[in-house]
């Protein structure tokens, strides 16, 4: 009876108990959203906290890369990118908007991405319709640091896969463009963003696409002869959980996957960036959560943090720039440790040129990661006469490590310093009996990290960032003594993050952000496992947001029963 309890629990998670309500996630986005048209007080609409990229004051040139497509196959919906006319570059900023609807019916949350010459710009998932509620939402990224990209015309190619036929009746549909914001009139070109010089895609093949990567031995690699003067390098690192591993915050060891009724290779999951089999950097995994997920009436009609929209993880590789600039190839990879079947992977390559010189030199000087983590795993479970199983299971991981080098460019030698510190801890408490599986996860993944830059013609700089990543989710199954029951599911997920620079040739900066969204829902069932109905539904989120202008976001919504019932402007923002 536990084992069926428990199996209940998962394939309600993955949709085989009723396709009505459950419904398979393996979706992703990556960009920062805007309120959605459904933000109405009484609104079933899907709703967000999100706020909108900010803009400058001037009118923006449009470019349309596709308008009111159907996704009702698995086919990719291809179209030409054409840089906007008579609105030539340098840009203030340049912004994707997407709109995407999808029909009322039955449907699983589905995976959207939008390539432009290959590279990702757009990764995120659908909001799942119900059977009276069609929804539609608006996602936004801040693409100006991919300036180059658009400088010249580029295939394009949407991936939106969805199965429309007697059972999933939902045709998805979506429309997107580029906003391209012309620099003030007085600036005369100058005064434009500094941007990457070249952006580069780690993708499938010249189009686009993920990897999917079943293991930690697989890899996304793509191998490059890069320009002999590369001055600083990034890459933004997209891995989504999908398959087994959708839910890879509530795995256990392998050795006691089976008593706890789990899937297995801990609850441990970490991205690794190397450069010729060296490693480079280390990109944590969020912990996404879409809209079909362990019970979709938690996410109406507020999605979870990130849902719609996946904002890629930055990883800074300057310390390799004098390395990658030798005119040697040189391959970039990513492996997801622990991946159990598997991930959805994708990343991009920004790098930055020193225009003075058409060869540069340097080297890396120091690097301490590890070539993989080695995660704690813990356990303390007991098993009494009856069967009944209670008790903890913990993995956490620790890394600290330092990677320098210097380039030697037209205007000094640029000696760069990483420091990076990622602490990580899942807590798992068990209380499984003949008629009741409990279980509680506490997660946290906490990253600090300071670059310091020396030379180059400039003075000292110090860039900090630090994220914090809570997750808390209790789950409940229990069955009455007439064979029906229930499913009880609360959540708190964050994403938290500060930046701040000191030092260089600008003014200091600083940024913080604390995205909160908190569901909780009770499913209940016949003796039959048919889902009767669900009590108790409501779910809120906070997004707050400052910055070093005076810049400052601060919205709080509410909702119960399915509906929007509260909205909260300017707390905590001066008036």
């Amino acid at each position: 009876m536990k084992t069926n309890l428990h199996f209940i629990r998962l394939k309600s998670v993955v949709g085989t108990l009723s396709p009505a309500v459950f419904l398979f996630s393996a979706c992703v986005l990556s960009a920062q959203l805007i309120p959605s048209p459904g933000l109405v007080i009484g609104s079933a609409n899907t709703a967000f906290a999100d706020p909108p990229v900010p803009r400058p004051n001037t009118t923006p040139c449009v470019v349309q890369l596709f308008n009111n497509v159907a996704f009702n196959d698995f086919s990719p919906k291809f179209f030409t990118f054409q840089p906007p006319d008579g609105c030539p570059g340098p840009w203030a900023k340049v912004v994707l908007t997407a709109d995407f609807s999808v029909q009322a019916g039955r449907q699983f949350d589905r995976t959207a991405e939008i390539w432009i010459g290959g590279v990702n710009v757009y990764f995120g998932t659908t909001s799942e319709p119900s059977g009276t509620v069609a929804r539609l939402w608006h996602v936004e990224r801040d693409l100006t640091d991919y300036t180059a990209l658009f400088n010249t015309a580029q295939n394009g190619r949407v991936d939106l896969g969805n199965l429309v036929n007697s059972t999933f009746t939902s045709t998805l549909f979506g429309t997107a463009q580029l906003q391209f914001y012309p620099l003030a009139h007085n600036n005369n070109g100058n005064g434009a963003p500094t941007t990457a010089d070249l952006v580069l895609p780690l993708a499938s093949d010249p189009t686009g696409g993920t990897a999917f990567l079943n293991t930690t031995a697989d890899s996304l690699s793509k191998t490059f002869t890069l320009p002999t003067n590369v001055e600083r390098a990034f890459i933004d690192v997209v891995a989504q959980s999908q398959a087994n591993d959708e839910f890879w915050y509530t795995c256990v060891p392998n050795d006691v996957a089976g008593e706890l009724q789990s899937c297995g290779g801990t609850g441990f999951r970490e991205t690794e960036v190397s450069i010729d089999g060296q490693p480079a950097g280390v990109a944590p995994v969020y912990p996404w959560i879409y809209t079909g997920g362990i019970d979709p009436f938690l996410w109406r009609p507020i999605p979870g943090v990130q849902t719609l929209n996946f904002v890629p993880y930055r990883v800074d590789l300057t310390p390799f720039a004098g390395v990658l600039s030798n005119g040697h190839a040189h391959t970039v990879s990513l492996n997801v440790f622990n991946a159990n079947f598997g991930f959805s992977t994708t990343a991009t390559l920004l790098l930055f040129l020193d225009h003075g010189a058409k060869v540069v030199t340097g080297q890396v000087t120091q690097d301490t990661i590890s070539a993989a983590p080695a995660p704690s795993v813990v356990e303390n479970l007991n098993t009494d006469a009856s069967g009944n199983i209670t008790g903890t299971v913990t993995v956490t991981s620790s890394r600290q490590f330092t990677i320098a080098g210097f380039v030697n460019t037209s205007h000094g030698t640029l000696r760069t310093n990483v420091d990076q510190s990622i602490s990580f801890s899942n807590i798992q408490s068990f209380n499984i009996t003949n008629t009741a599986f409990v279980q509680n996860i506490a997660q946290r993944t906490n990253i600090s990290s300071e670059t310091k830059t020396q030379g180059g013609g400039d003075n000292p700089r110090a860039f900090q960032q630090s994220f914090e990543w809570p997750l808390d989710l209790g789950f409940s199954f229990n069955v009455n003594p007439d064979g029906s029951g229930s499913q009880t599911t609360s959540i708190k997920q964050q994403y938290l993050s500060e930046e701040s620079g000191h030092g260089g040739p600008g003014a200091d900066s600083f940024r913080s952000i604390s995205n909160t969204v908190t569901p909780s829902d009770t499913l209940l069932f016949d003796a039959n496992f048919n889902i009767t109905g669900n009590t108790g539904q409501q779910s809120a989120q906070t997004y707050f947001s400052h910055d070093f202008t005076g810049g400052c976001f601060s919205r709080t919504i509410t909702a119960a029963g399915g509906v929007l019932i509260s909205i909260a402007d300017g707390n905590g923002c001066q008036q």
